[in-house]
């Protein structure tokens, strides 16, 4: 991989796992596009992002001119339009990097592991997209508002994904953002990471936690 910096475009960067992600790859030197629907809304998203974190700059784009201007695209938004977002912006994501972020979380219980039919979100995403695009999912553990924040995200990522060189490029983007990441093996173990947020869900209102996570041990020097 090169070192130069990526255009990174974050689909759906309206909310606060957008937002932070932004923030801390704008800090590593990544230029940040935010796309949205529409280019006001894409507007709306950039005043908001500047409103948390004014010096962080972004260019707002409606979601296909987005995904095209990135050279590694990251999609944020809610499950229910995961796929028909990708399908808007299938064409400008071929040879490209899909950083899925989805959880299929189903209201009103959310903290229910309900997976989708394919397995996953992830695996739908790959399916859907096919095999000319790098479809890896990441950051489902993450509590969002912390990555807004100047702190240490104490969670790990789990990065899977089906081409390992995809996976490398996620855990770097992981490592400049602050956080610790690891191989999670091929799209189908994106299952693990999704369920494991309904989990983690369950785990916050019983034990009255803000931001439970999980943590790989075993090598001293990771």
């Amino acid at each position: 991989m090169s070192d130069s910096k990526e255009t990174i475009a974050i689909l759906g960067g309206t909310g606060d796992l957008g937002t932070g992600l932004a923030i801390r790859w704008s800090k590593a030197g990544h230029k940040i596009v935010i796309g949205s629907r529409t280019l006001e809304k894409a507007q709306n998203a950039v005043a908001n992002l500047q409103a948390v974190s004014p010096e962080t700059p972004a260019d707002a784009m409606e979601n296909s001119d987005a995904a095209a201007a990135g050279d590694i695209v990251v999609l944020t938004v809610p499950a229910e339009h995961q796929i028909s977002t990708l399908m808007g912006v299938k064409d400008s994501l071929e040879g490209k990097i899909l950083i899925d972020v989805t959880v299929p979380l189903v209201p009103p219980k959310v903290g229910t592991v309900q997976l989708p039919v394919e397995g996953s979100a992830g695996k739908r995403a790959q399916d859907a997209l096919g095999k000319d695009v790098m479809v890896v999912t990441a950051f489902q553990n993450i509590a969002a508002h912390l990555l807004q924040e100047p702190v240490t995200i104490e969670c790990d990522v789990l990065v899977a994904g089906n081409k390992k060189a995809a996976r490398d490029k996620v855990i770097e983007l992981a490592k400049e953002a602050g956080m610790t990441a690891w191989h999670a093996g091929p799209i189908e173990n994106s299952a693990a990471a999704e369920a494991l947020t309904s989990i983690l869900i369950q785990i916050n209102r019983r034990h009255d936690i803000s931001h439970s996570g999980i943590k790989i041990i075993g090598q001293d020097d990771h």
